[in-house]
C-alpha cells in the first residue's frame, strides 16, 4: 500500500493530501530510510518514523487495513515502538 494511503487510514493525518505533504517534507522514515516520494509501498512489519507535531513517533505497521476505519481499528494495525527503551 502506498505510503500516503497508508497514514490517511492509519489515522495519523486527515487526508490524504496531508499525508502527501507530510511525506514531501522529507523527515518521514521507512525501515531507517528517509523517504520524499508518495509511491513507496509499505508491507507488514515495515517501521515508520514519523514526525507528528513536535513530537517523533516510530511504529511498526502490523497489519494493512482494508479501508478507513473507526480509531481502535486503525490502532490495531500498528504498535507503538518505544525509541528510550
Amino acid at each position: 500500500m502506498r505510503i500516503d494511503r497508508l497514514l490517511c487510514q492509519l489515522r495519523f493525518v486527515r487526508t490524504r493530501s496531508a499525508a502527501q505533504a507530510l511525506v514531501e517534507t522529507g523527515h518521514l522514515r521507512l525501515n531507517g530510510e528517509r523517504i520524499s516520494r508518495c509511491a513507496r509501498d509499505v508491507r507488514a512489519g515495515d517501521v515508520l518514523t514519523l514526525p507528528l507535531g513536535k513530537s517523533v513517533r516510530l511504529i511498526e505497521v502490523v497489519a494493512i487495513p482494508e479501508r478507513r476505519g473507526p480509531p481502535r481499528e486503525a490502532q490495531a494495525c500498528y504498535r507503538e515502538l518505544d525509541p528510550n527503551g
